[in-house]
């Protein structure tokens, strides 16, 4: 019967709040920065390049703080800028204190630190430490001798005991065992075999890790962003796992219970310290899991965000409107009372956002991308942009795997090859669904190269740059940009879109999207039409409206408790 009854909950059939604290203090009175702002994620490379190398640097970011500004966002999450042979664009991190020369060095990284500090602007660090390079001075320690004091900082398996008990890679199709002749053994990297895994079952590699978070929490950082971390802790004894396990990856190689006693540790050693703001990347494979991760009472981390939603849309083929509302409503009802969530369906690793839950054709690009940042920014929890979004940046056409760069690309291309797949198929998902979609150069105005770089960009800017940037948009009143402005600045004035209480409104209607935000006696109406079509939508509230906090389009059509939405379009009410 329990197992039963946990499966109609994450079904979303009913709410699946715990019960196992009782009388919990409501979200709305633990009130806390990093829950009312909102999050702008730069992808460093992409944004904005100063001195014509064709990559983005921090100074470039520098002469867009007035920008990031404009936008009334309040933090900045940067994807990784370490020393790194850039393997994987930055997340195969060969010294964790030094910057890569391409965006410049540690003076520019602190003035580009205190310009958005002036601004009122947090900085949140990622930190990769699931894995390093395998050019990091530790590995190259560590593969040096069995003997050697940095062995144990990595995961080895000695050639004489056989093969290691297979272990899936995320990138790399042979697996995550890599076999290194110069000790006769073999190391473990969950991604690609430039990434040995770090063993976190040696409190000395836990105490370098937590020196260098302090390293950076010295400087000013405000919150660390914890890349891959459910996946940091692992059985060293490798036991046998019955085949076809890793359809289940999340279950069976994320947060194991070892991981929150690590947590403790960093919470208790950097965050407590520091007063530092902390996220995981990834949620677990349960609602226990999540909480068990950001109850404030375990003293681990601030904010989680899951990949439920995010998922939905990973083919052409699209997804169901109901699937997006279920999955967004049963992580509400989950931590409506503890803990707390990021709101994102787009970051660095996913095809632009506009291009997977809206409409990109020209026709309405626009107001698809508007309705989409309204529905971000009006959902219970901490809001994440894209750099991009706030233009409404669209996925680029990439049809040949020669115009791939991306390691994930690469080798998901290889082992469609090995399975014999249909490769003219699996081209064309690719072509819709990779992560290369979202890192193309930031569309600033419509001179050459977008205005991202004087020298040739490292990956080709989007051709609809033309109609696509930051320049025309700024003139019209109610471009993406300035909707998303206006929108941002209504979240900002409005306590009830941050801490208000969700209940969502017809749950299987296929194309509206209708819930309301309450918070004590202000009660909001969200009304999104996430389909090209005109559509009725019938709900009681809309007898009592009061007045319109924001629209995407000049008008709207009520009679009684009906309303007739147009496409995408998506408005705000406040209720009397």
């Amino acid at each position: 019967m329990k197992k039963f009854t946990v499966l109609l909950c994450l079904l979303g059939f009913f709410s699946c709040q715990p019960t196992k604290k009782e009388n919990p203090a409501h979200a709305e009175q633990d009130k806390q920065w990093w829950k009312e702002g909102v999050l702008y994620q730069i992808y460093p490379q992409s944004f904005k390049d100063s001195d014509g190398d064709g990559f983005g640097d921090f100074k470039g970011v520098i002469q867009k703080l007035g920008y990031l500004d404009s936008l009334g966002i309040t933090m900045v999450w940067m994807n990784p800028f370490f020393m790194s042979p850039l393997v994987d664009n930055g997340y195969d991190v060969s010294d964790y204190r030094a910057i890569h020369p391409r965006y410049g060095n540690m003076k520019d990284f602190d003035r580009m630190l205190e310009g958005m500090h002036k601004r009122g602007i947090k900085f949140v660090l990622d930190m990769v430490v699931n894995h390093s390079s395998d050019q990091h001075e530790w590995f190259k320690q560590s593969r040096s001798s069995r003997a050697n004091l940095y062995r144990n900082y990595y995961h080895w398996w000695p050639a004489e005991k056989g093969k290691p008990p297979y272990r899936h890679s995320l990138f790399d199709p042979e697996g995550a065992w890599e076999y290194d002749s110069l000790s006769n053994a073999y190391y473990l990297h969950t991604f690609a075999e430039q990434q040995p895994d770090l063993n976190w079952e040696n409190p000395k590699l836990r105490q370098e890790v937590y020196n260098i978070m302090k390293f950076w929490a010295k400087k000013g950082v405000d919150g660390f962003r914890m890349d891959a971390f459910q996946f940091a802790s692992k059985d060293t004894t490798f036991p046998e796992w019955p085949q076809g396990h890793e359809k289940e990856f999340i279950k069976w190689y994320g947060l194991r219970p070892q991981l929150h006693e690590y947590l403790k540790e960093m919470n208790q050693e950097v965050f407590s310290k520091y007063g530092v703001f902390s996220v995981a990347e990834g949620a677990g494979s349960t609602f226990g899991d999540a909480h068990d991760l950001v109850d404030p009472d375990r003293k681990e981390l601030q904010l989680v965000y899951h990949f439920d939603a995010v998922d939905l849309s990973k083919t052409p083929a699209g997804y169901q409107l109901k699937d997006l509302k279920r999955s967004f409503t049963r992580w509400d009802s989950a931590f409506a009372e503890r803990g707390w969530l990021a709101i994102f369906l787009a970051n660095h690793d996913n095809a632009r956002l506009v291009s997977r839950f809206g409409n990109d054709s020209p026709q309405f690009r626009a107001v698809s991308a508007q309705m989409l940042n309204t529905f971000l920014l009006s959902m219970r929890g901490t809001a994440y942009t894209y750099y991009g979004d706030e233009l409404g940046m669209t996925n680029i056409d990439m049809p040949r795997i020669e115009q791939y760069e991306d390691i994930e690309a690469i080798g998901k291309y290889l082992a469609a090859l090995a399975a014999k797949e249909n490769i003219a198929e699996f081209m064309k998902v690719l072509n819709y669904s990779s992560r290369e979609n979202g890192r193309t150069p930031m569309q600033w105005n419509s001179a050459k190269n977008a205005g991202f770089s004087t020298g040739a960009p490292w990956k080709m800017v989007n051709p609809n740059y033309l109609e696509i940037n930051v320049a025309a948009q700024e003139k019209a009143p109610n471009s993406v940009l300035n909707h998303f402005r206006k929108m941002v600045r209504l979240r900002t004035n409005n306590e009830v879109l941050v801490y208000g209480k969700y209940k969502l409104l017809q749950a299987e209607h296929p194309k509206i999207y209708g819930y309301t935000r309450t918070l004590k006696q202000d009660k909001r109406l969200v009304l999104l039409n996430f389909s090209a079509d005109r559509v009725n939508f019938e709900a009681a509230e809309l007898a009592t409206i009061a007045n319109v906090n924001i629209n995407n389009y000049d008008s709207y059509n009520i009679r009684g408790n009906r309303i007739e939405l147009l496409p995408y379009q998506a408005i705000i009410f406040s209720l009397k």
